[in-house]
């Protein structure tokens, strides 16, 4: 088939089970990206003393997190890179891209020697692999939310977009899933000796089969319609859009602030602030997180009914009232079921973003610019909030002062709510009906 062909043929309608074939190959690939991602997250736990065998558990978590910090710096460089090559050359080529990086980020990190074998080279590996994972991420979600938004028919895009996160907490549950069969099956010795490098090799083994399942996936409609007129330079038509540049970034930095406080950091908290067992940490944590992924796609379905603003202020408000009281309540619980439902409250508020904050970017820019417009300033506000969200709360409470984390969370989703009241409803203004 010529291209010409190839074009005709991506851009001629499509049924319903043609959309989800290819949005669940879309998704699949995602969910094997943020497993690879959350691994990191999930045994940091086990594997800090292998890489920071010097200090108290509080300063290694702290040596870890900071790397884990260092990932998110790569973000905005992989939005801006594959947000390019995505506009350019098709979502689908961008998205086999990201996932071939995050194969070898898994690989390196699998494969490093232990600090007591190399020094420190090691830390430098990591910090390596981490680069290579951030910029694979940061690409991933630029694309993956412009993909499922375009794939998706216009009555139904916030439930079939929720997808994303559907499968980015997905790919945490089984990253937690095997912490815990690891944990039943071997003791701390041997999981901080050589048992946290299985789930690494797991994860590499993993994206060689997402970028087999993507090399079937079809281009989007809105691209192959769009792909073969001339366009300007992508940066300097991002730059005619400040204002759906702000949004994005106004939008993204609350909501991506309480997303990793209640799930990648909780984790940690629990066991270090609350005292915990790490065992009781990742059942809590694997549990909470079950149900947070269910809400997605029905928080997304409701956004199809009501609209996408209604949903963005309600989690603003209820994340500015109660953020606190949880966190400073949660410190002081003492039984399993408390703690679950603590965090399973906030979660159910963090939905109101999490499940349509992938199709409102969508649907503020034209596909021309799309996996751009989503994925560069996205990329930038999530390095900066989301990714120095553990840090910053390891470090608040290493100054004694832990509850100073609480209201820097409640700052931030207070100046996204601004930015929801302000905003225009993208279901009722989307750029992507009008291509």
């Amino acid at each position: 088939m010529d291209s010409a062909s190839a074009i005709a043929a991506s851009a001629a309608p499509r049924s319903t089970s043609q959309r989800i074939k290819s949005i669940f190959s879309g998704s699949v690939g995602n969910l094997v990206e943020w497993y690879d991602w959350y691994v990191y997250a999930a045994f940091s736990l086990y594997f800090a003393k292998a890489f920071f065998p010097q200090g108290d558990m509080t300063a290694q978590l702290l040596n870890t997190a900071a790397i884990f910090a260092v990932g998110f710096l790569m973000r905005p460089i992989g939005g801006w890179l594959m947000g390019l090559y995505a506009d350019r050359k098709g979502r689908k080529a961008a998205l086999l891209a990201s996932v071939l990086l995050m194969c070898f980020g898994s690989l390196i990190i699998a494969l490093t020697p232990s600090y007591e074998s190399i020094g420190v080279a090691a830390p430098v590996l990591l910090v390596l692999a981490r680069l290579l994972q951030g910029l694979s991420v940061g690409g991933e979600y630029g694309t993956s939310a412009t993909y499922l938004s375009e794939m998706a028919n216009k009555e139904q895009r916030g439930f079939y977009s929720s997808f994303q996160y559907v499968t980015l907490i997905s790919g945490q549950l089984i990253a937690l899933a095997v912490l815990i069969v690891l944990q039943q099956t071997l003791n701390t010795e041997q999981l901080e000796s050589w048992g946290w490098r299985v789930p690494f090799f797991i994860g590499a083994l993993c994206a060689v089969v997402a970028m087999f399942l993507r090399r079937g996936m079809e281009e989007t409609e809105s691209f192959s319609k769009k792909k073969e007129e001339p366009k300007e330079s992508l940066l300097r038509a991002l730059m005619r859009h400040p204002r759906e540049v702000l949004t994005v970034v106004g939008l993204t930095m609350g909501g991506t602030l309480a997303f990793y406080t209640y799930t990648t950091y909780m984790q940690k908290y629990l066991v270090n602030s609350v005292g915990m067992s790490k065992g009781d940490s990742t059942m809590i944590s694997a549990a909470s997180l079950f149900l947070f992924m269910l809400l997605q796609p029905i928080v997304g379905a409701l956004s199809d009914k009501i609209g996408r603003r209604p949903i963005l202020i309600a989690f603003g408000v209820l994340g500015t009232l109660f953020t606190y009281p949880i966190l400073s309540t949660l410190h002081t619980v003492t039984s399993w079921w408390g703690a679950f439902f603590l965090i399973m409250a906030a979660l159910v508020i963090v939905s109101g973003y999490t499940s349509i904050n992938a199709v409102v970017k969508a649907e503020l820019f034209p596909t021309e610019i799309r996996a751009l417009g989503v994925g560069l300033p996205y990329a930038l506000t999530v390095s900066i909030f989301g990714g120095t969200a553990e840090y910053l709360a390891l470090w608040f409470k290493s100054i004694g002062m832990e509850s100073g984390f609480y209201w820097y969370v409640t700052g931030c989703i207070a100046c996204s709510l601004l930015v929801y009241v302000f905003m225009k409803d993208t279901q009722k203004h989307s750029k992507i009906t009008t291509d």
